[in-house]
């Protein structure tokens, strides 16, 4: 359906923005809010961990709002509320205010990204859901690849604090309209056999019984904790198999298109690869990463290897796991159950740096390399037993 791609395009386009300017501007202007605020990193990075732990507390009840009909409205208005967030820290004269604008950004967030985004179409669009995840995701791959860069550039300009303002005017100006044109257009298509599951309050629960649940969140959360460790340190660890700095910048920089040549991979054979195969080739390619990471103190090339497994890895997995949940687990109520199994990678995401600092401070770069490692075997033994577990009955 034509209308229905260009809803879907749309919302890929905020998903895009939201992320730059929620998830990733903070991280590129790091250096330049230093110097603005006089504040040290760790005071700095308290906020975006705050935000995180906000999130993950909050995905659950946002989840359920989308069983609710509700996605819509909170994929238009928290992006709104973040970008005022956003601006706010600009002025934020004390850390104290810098963490309460950031619990606002933990808010918005757990009802303006991928998790939000990814029910909502799931609800309206049934068995159609996977292509159009990867499609969002096609596009949103490129967020930090946006993000960087403008952060340079408006950092220049404008000092950290005026990029905050110019970071929050993106999303008023750009992701709001787009969120809001795709959803009502989705919403006057009412695909999914034409009619919307109705909430399932006793659905969570039901969920809760089942392995497959817990078999998701667990998969997910030790991937999730392993890119955490792996994408915040890799300058580090890439400095430490003997990559020069612009060697490491650059291997860094093919994470994020190698995500997207995931994504673009599976679209284009999506009708020949099941979600079974796609999930263990995935999590094959997170072991890989790790591996080869850790071979590069050989030859320091093997840094690119990395990346672009790590990159294709975690692109593939960040589509299916809401696919994987929809087939294992069924689709009532599944936006309180998405939440719910979300909360793990997102608690992991927020745990990754503090455990990747006491990891390199205990046992140096082969200390992580080698809870890295780990990590990604652990994730593929339970993809195993995840891909042997029934689907639910229908009907």
């Amino acid at each position: 359906m034509r209308g229905e791609g260009l809803a879907v395009w749309l919302l890929a386009v905020g998903q895009t923005l939201t992320y730059a300017a929620l998830y990733y501007s903070f991280a590129a202007l790091l250096p330049d809010l230093e110097v603005a605020t006089g504040w040290s990193k760790a005071q700095l990075a308290a906020g975006p961990t705050l935000a995180f732990l906000i999130t993950a507390v909050l995905t659950p009840v946002t989840g359920r709002l989308v069983d609710r009909g509700w996605g819509g409205e909170m994929l238009t208005l928290l992006p709104l509320i973040g970008a005022v967030a956003l601006a706010g820290l600009a002025f934020a004269p004390t850390p104290g205010v810098w963490l309460l604008l950031w619990a606002l950004i933990g808010v918005a967030q757990s009802g303006s990204l991928y998790e939000t985004c990814f029910a909502f179409l799931t609800r309206r669009l049934g068995d159609g859901a996977r292509a159009a995840i990867t499609r969002v995701t096609l596009v949103a791959g490129f967020a930090s690849t946006l993000a960087f860069p403008l952060g340079d550039m408006l950092g220049r300009a404008f000092g950290g604090r005026g990029a905050l303002i110019a970071f929050a005017a993106i999303v008023v100006a750009g992701a709001v309209p787009a969120n809001l044109w795709g959803v009502r257009r989705l919403r006057r298509m009412e695909r999914a056999d034409n009619r919307r599951p109705p909430p399932e309050p006793d659905a969570l629960r039901a969920a809760l019984r089942r392995p497959a649940f817990w078999l998701v969140a667990a998969v997910f959360g030790a991937v999730w904790l392993n890119h955490a460790l792996l994408i915040t340190y890799a300058l580090t660890l890439f400095a430490d198999r003997g990559a020069g700095a612009a060697l490491a910048v650059l291997a860094a920089s093919c994470i994020g298109p190698a995500q997207v040549a995931g994504r673009v991979l599976l679209m284009l054979n999506e009708t020949r690869v099941d979600n079974r195969a796609a999930l263990l080739l995935s999590l094959i390619c997170i072991v890989l990463a790790a591996g080869l990471l850790w071979a590069a103190g050989l030859a320091p090339g093997l840094i690119f290897g990395f990346a672009l497994m790590q990159g294709a890895g975690a692109g593939l997995l960040s589509i299916l796991r809401p696919v994987l949940l929809a087939e294992k687990l069924g689709r009532r109520g599944f936006g309180a159950i998405s939440g719910a199994v979300a909360v793990a990678p997102i608690l992991a995401t927020a745990a990754g740096p503090s455990l990747g600092a006491l990891l390199l401070g205990w046992g140096g770069a082969t200390a992580v390399y080698a809870t890295c490692l780990g990590l990604g075997l652990l994730g593929f033994g339970l993809g195993v037993l995840l891909v042997r577990c029934p689907a639910p009955e229908q009907g």
